[in-house]
């Protein structure tokens, strides 16, 4: 019976993900038709937000259990792959010699990230600072002699 409910907590974190993947495909050719352009403008990224959001949101509640975290992890180890060939059916030569709007919107996106550095180092407690290292000793026989003595 235990084993059950794992699959059926894991089951949950994928469907979770789906969701949040359609969700975000919802928003990106939202935003891709608010813009005049005939493609899903970011809603990988959307969705990825949004499952950040929603699962945070989950695990404070404590409804978001150890097993159902795994259905998520799986799917999270492949979300450089899936960007990495979403980006691969782009044409970005098109794109930029079409005009300045991709190159804007490239620079725009930069600076929004650049900007929002400051805003985000700033959420969330100040936590205390590591120990610094001690400097490594050689292991020779006088060294070790004299750890086991203190």
């Amino acid at each position: 019976m235990s084993l059950n409910v794992e699959k059926t907590m894991v089951i949950y974190g994928v469907a979770a993900l789906a969701a949040c993947a359609l969700a975000g495909t919802l928003v990106g050719e939202l935003l891709g038709a608010a813009v005049g352009v005939d493609a899903n403008v970011g809603g990988v990224g959307f969705a990825m937000i949004m499952l950040v959001l929603v699962t945070h949101q989950l695990r404070r509640k404590g409804k978001f259990p150890e097993a159902s975290e795994q259905g998520v992890l799986f799917w999270s180890a492949m979300y450089i792959p899936i960007v990495i060939a979403m980006a691969s059916t782009q044409n970005v030569v098109k794109a930029v010699s079409g005009g300045p709007m991709a190159i804007l919107a490239g620079l725009g996106a930069l600076t929004a990230g650049f900007a929002l550095v400051p805003v985000l180092a700033r959420i969330g407690e100040a936590g205390e600072p590591l120990e610094p290292l001690e400097p490594l000793e050689p292991l020779g026989e006088h060294a070790v002699n004299e750890k086991q003595e203190a």
